[in-house]
């Protein structure tokens, strides 16, 4: 039996501010230093997955993600040299199960009707044996053509959880899905917790990508006819699969409990429909690091229940999260908050109500700031770039290029541009002119001439580049030559 895995790499973590943004987000992060992403960390929990009698083969992954991240999520398997089945790019994000219909619709064309253990890329599980025994386990009843969901056994009383109701009580056995339950109230996740019967809403699903298609056209036609027309528009793009913009952006938003889970959980009820949606408990270190608040239970505390990390001082802090990126973090007196600090943020918040930052990130975007969506450093797929000071009509960078690296053949129609070589090799092209630079060496770019950057060295290339101009906007670029098709 074949294991497809699909891994979900969509979502843009507004409730992890400062640390999450919209081109940046927390799946392509490794919270508290890790050496792996969650992303990163996704797929290599499936490594060594098998059965006692070695019938169980896992597939590269298909990923879906945002078409802003194909770079970063591509050089991240690139990193654990994994192989793909196929990289989706949305070009705007509609809720999970357009997603999925996506990956199913990709897993038929090149692994025919395996298994699809879907996965999102932002969840931890720190029993990896433990969730590997329970994935085989679901696999053979997806095999049968049922539906598969993994409902987490619950510690606390939630709130920030939806529930699944199992209509058998045995622990630790497969049920049938007798329905879903809304993120609770204190007093009703208390009584869930106190009873029995009621598991976490985890997000992982096992069913054949026949299936859940099926399920799509029969309860959401609409979607399936949407992602159905836009995959077959679309096509192979070097390393990624796109699909049709046009199209898919007609195609409605909902999520795969909505679109189609709720509906088999009714189904069971009434024994509506041959294929049937079973639970099946998972007791395995999970958590889906919805914010910052479930990061400070992950992280390792010390004697006082506080997570830091990077330059932190602290006196008499108790049961806080204090994370600094740049600069030193003192905390006196304080107890129950979350500090996040970043190169261009700082964010203080009671642990009560960290939930509640993706207001925040709701009051940037309509105040039009770019602090929802990029951090002070961006990336790109030749390196990235960092803001080190900004005037009325001059901005200065620092521009690190991987070796090998080329920037795009570009020209601007308001800036000139002067380049100074911190280390490494640079390889120009000015208009007719190609030269090399080394260190310390510089050139001038005017405005309205051709200019591309290259790193032919085998060291990172740095340089400091001084903008000047009427207009320093990042959509003053004319690329005539790019290797990486933007």
């Amino acid at each position: 039996m074949n294991i497809q895995p699909v891994i979900l790499s969509g979502g843009s973590g507004t409730r992890l501010w400062p640390l999450s943004r919209e081109l940046f987000p927390k799946q392509l992060h490794a919270p508290f230093g890790g050496s792996h992403t969650l992303l990163q960390h996704t797929v290599k929990r499936l490594e060594g997955l098998k059965n006692t009698d070695n019938t169980v083969n896992v597939l590269p992954p298909v990923l879906v993600c945002n078409e802003e991240h194909r770079f970063l999520v591509a050089e991240q398997m690139r990193q654990i040299a994994s192989e793909m089945n196929g990289l989706l790019l949305e070009p705007v994000g509609k809720n999970t199960a357009p997603a999925l219909t996506l990956a199913a619709l990709q897993v038929q064309k090149v692994a025919n009707d395996s298994v699809m253990l879907v996965m999102p890329a932002d969840h931890v599980i720190r029993d990896i044996a433990a969730f590997q025994e329970t994935v085989i386990r679901g696999a053979q009843l997806a095999e049968k053509s049922h539906v598969v969901t993994f409902g987490i056994t619950p510690t606390f009383p939630a709130t920030g959880y939806g529930y699944i109701k199992c209509e058998d009580e045995s622990d630790n056995q497969a049920s049938l899905v007798s329905c879903f339950v809304e993120k609770p109230d204190i007093e009703t996740a208390q009584k869930f917790i106190k009873g029995s019967g009621y598991l976490w809403n985890s997000g992982l699903f096992m069913m054949k990508p026949s299936i859940w298609l099926e399920q799509m056209q029969l309860h959401n036609k609409e979607i399936y006819d949407a992602c159905y027309q836009a995959f077959d528009k679309g096509g192979v793009d070097g390393d990624f699969q796109r699909v049709d913009e046009t199209i898919f952006e007609t195609c409605p938003s909902d999520s795969i409990d909505y679109a189609v889970m709720e509906h088999l959980a009714e189904s069971n009820n009434s024994n509506a429909s041959a294929t049937s949606l079973y639970v099946l408990p998972l007791s395995a270190g999970w958590s889906d690091v919805g914010g910052w608040a479930n990061l400070q239970e992950e992280a390792p505390h010390d004697e006082n229940g506080n997570a830091v990390q990077g330059d932190v001082i602290t006196h008499k802090v108790k049961d806080s999260l204090l994370l600094s990126s740049h600069r030193l973090i003192a905390g006196v007196g304080l107890k129950n908050l979350i500090v996040v600090e970043t190169a261009d943020a700082v964010l203080v918040a009671n642990k009560d109500h960290a939930q509640e930052v993706k207001q925040i990130v709701e009051q940037l975007k309509l105040e039009g700031r770019s602090e929802h969506q990029v951090h002070k450093r961006v990336h790109r797929p030749w390196g990235d770039y960092e803001g080190i000071d900004i005037g009325q009509r001059y901005q200065v960078k620092r521009i690190t290029v991987k070796p090998g690296a080329s920037l795009s053949l570009q020209m601007h129609h308001h800036r000139a541009e002067h380049w100074i070589v911190v280390s490494g090799t640079a390889k120009v092209t000015r208009g007719d002119d190609e030269f090399l630079l080394s260190e310390n060496e510089s050139t001038y770019i005017p405005i309205g001439v051709k200019h591309r950057l290259v790193n032919p060295g085998q060291v990172p290339l740095e340089i400091i580049e001084v903008q000047s101009g009427s207009y320093l906007g990042e959509d003053d670029i004319v690329r005539f030559d790019d290797e990486y098709g933007r």
